[in-house]
């Protein structure tokens, strides 16, 4: 198994599969990853269950520089230094506590630390080599194999061989145009410009509340910024500049957004200008090579979805290619990659690019700051319209709701298939569906308690032998959790639930005649 790429989608595809003992070939190009280029800073609800599946979210957290305590909040400002307009608190799924919805909250950490994170849990992997310092180059394929040529940074090239080839290796990469694939979608209105900059002292003069993000509204310049750590490192995106144009000066800029501080020391450290992209793969396959992450799909980043869906189909692919190469799931279950994973990352590209007209210049039409009553007028005026943007900072219903309902590997039961509330999570039992958190009697989490292939949940009186037969007859691997002590069967409809090893519903009923029928659909062989 080979994966081209070791970005979030490729690290997470390699941790799926090689927490499986599938040998495992990770083709990276970077050595190291760069502090000064953050880029995603947002790890999702749905992300970090993931992660404490693998056995990683204590030590994300532990390296986050944000803990959850510090801060759940996003405050939109006349500036940095100026005065509050309104704040989304609990943004990005950020909860203190402990919550019956999800195993874990979200939580805030730049990209290079959660990659950190996950390269060193891949080099604890055995089944796992990683070739950093390489790149493909090449790929070619027949009905036996995918064959990649992996060319090291001095030039040498060789060709390795793999069964299967996953292409995490973002838009530049050389995987989409080996499979044949092309986006479509459109771009971001206007260009924006990413600084990383350090500011010894700037916390102290800030009489705002801590937040993750400050969102600063002004005639000037108009963008967000946040801290990278509690020292002096911080980073700030200025929208709607343009450095094809013009050559701005970044330091002006994050000056400008600062508010009125010439002695707070200000020294830019790194730039990085963009476009918003909302680009849409038209195939997720062809044969033997699998495209997964920003290689099947470019987000906006607004929400933060962008990162945290490519972990989502490193998953979504990772227990399918293992079932396959370990030979309890039939070749047929990859089919089903794309049906499930291709309409979720339409529909947050959808709800993402809907905050594209909603940036923080659009609504620095007014003079915000000053004493009197038009400046109260209008700062009140900008705080009632800023609550448009509530879906960028709340989204559960996004990153927790999405379903599978039409997948071939879901068995439907008939029941409603949940409607998409972006803002609002609704748990649902019905087949497809993440399944409904719950916390246990014993103070575990239910998800701790599945196992690593499926899992068929005994809620009620119906027997599970037929199941359980049936799984080993066919070598799948199947664990039986008994909660008939508890009082979980409404909220899951049925007596039996069988999950997935991502935890989605595959199916759910009262007994468990057809059995054998079940988990032939569900592995990809009915």
């Amino acid at each position: 198994m080979l994966i081209a790429g070791g970005g979030p989608a490729g690290l997470a595809a390699a941790v799926e599969l090689g927490r499986r003992g599938i040998r495992v070939c990770l083709v990276e190009p970077r050595l190291t990853v760069d502090d000064d280029r953050p880029r995603a800073k947002t790890t999702s609800i749905r992300t970090m269950e993931h992660l404490r599946r693998w056995g990683l979210a204590d030590r994300l957290r532990a390296v986050a520089p944000l803990s959850v305590s510090w801060s759940q909040d996003v405050i939109f400002c006349t500036a940095l230094l100026g005065t509050e307009l309104t704040r989304f608190r609990n943004a990005f799924g950020l909860y203190e506590g402990r919550s019956e919805h999800w195993a874990e909250p979200g939580q805030q950490i730049p990209q290079p630390l959660a990659e950190r994170v996950l390269r060193e849990a891949v080099a604890d992997l055995s089944s796992v080599t990683c070739l950093t310092g390489h790149t493909v180059t090449g790929v070619e394929q027949d009905a036996r194999a995918v064959r990649v040529t992996v060319t090291a940074g001095d030039g040498a090239a060789r060709v390795i061989e793999a069964e299967y080839l996953l292409g995490c290796d973002g838009a530049g990469g050389v995987t989409r145009e080996a499979a044949g694939a092309v986006y479509a979608g459109s771009s971001g209105e206007r260009p924006n410009l990413s600084i990383v900059f350090r500011s010894p002292g700037l916390d102290r003069r800030i009489a705002l509340d801590p937040a993750v993000q400050y969102w600063v509204v002004g005639p000037e310049a108009s963008g967000l910024m946040g801290r990278l750590d509690l020292k002096d490192r911080w980073w700030a995106i200025i929208q709607r500049v343009d450095t094809r144009v013009s050559t701005p000066d970044p330091q002006a800029l994050v000056r400008s957004l600062i508010g009125s501080a010439p002695d707070v020391p200000v020294r830019v450290v790194g730039t990085d200008p963009w476009v918003a992209r909302m680009l849409l793969s038209d195939r997720y396959r062809s044969g033997r090579v699998f495209l997964v992450g920003d290689a099947a799909h470019l987000n906006p980043p607004w929400g933060g979805h962008g990162y945290n869906t490519c972990v989502g189909d490193a998953v979504n692919i990772g227990w399918r290619l293992a079932a396959v190469l370990q030979g309890w799931g039939d070749p047929a279950l990859l089919d089903s990659y794309e049906t499930e994973r291709r309409p979720v990352a339409a529909q947050t590209i959808t709800d993402s690019a809907a905050q594209e007209k909603l940036l923080a210049p659009s609504f620095a039409g007014h003079p915000l700051t000053g004493d009197g009553e038009a400046a109260d007028r209008h700062r009140a005026e900008v705080a009632a319209a800023l609550r448009a943007k509530a879906g960028e900072f709340h989204s559960e219903g996004l990153v927790l709701g999405y379903h599978y309902a039409a997948s071939p590997v879901v068995v439907d039961d008939g029941s409603p298939v949940p409607s998409h509330t972006p803002r609002t999570y609704h748990g649902s039992g019905r087949p497809g569906a993440r399944l409904p958190h719950a916390w246990l009697p014993d103070g575990r989490s239910l998800y701790d308690a599945l196992g690593d292939g499926f899992t068929l949940l005994r809620l009620g009186p119906a027997p599970s032998a037929a199941f359980e037969r049936s799984a080993r007859a066919r070598g799948v691997p199947l664990t039986v959790v008994d909660l008939t002590r508890t009082a979980l069967h409404d909220r899951y409809g049925a007596d039996l639930v069988l999950v997935r090893p991502d935890q989605h519903v595959a199916w759910r009923g009262s007994g468990d005649a057809g059995a054998g029928r079940v988990l032939d659909v569900v592995r990809g062989a009915g």
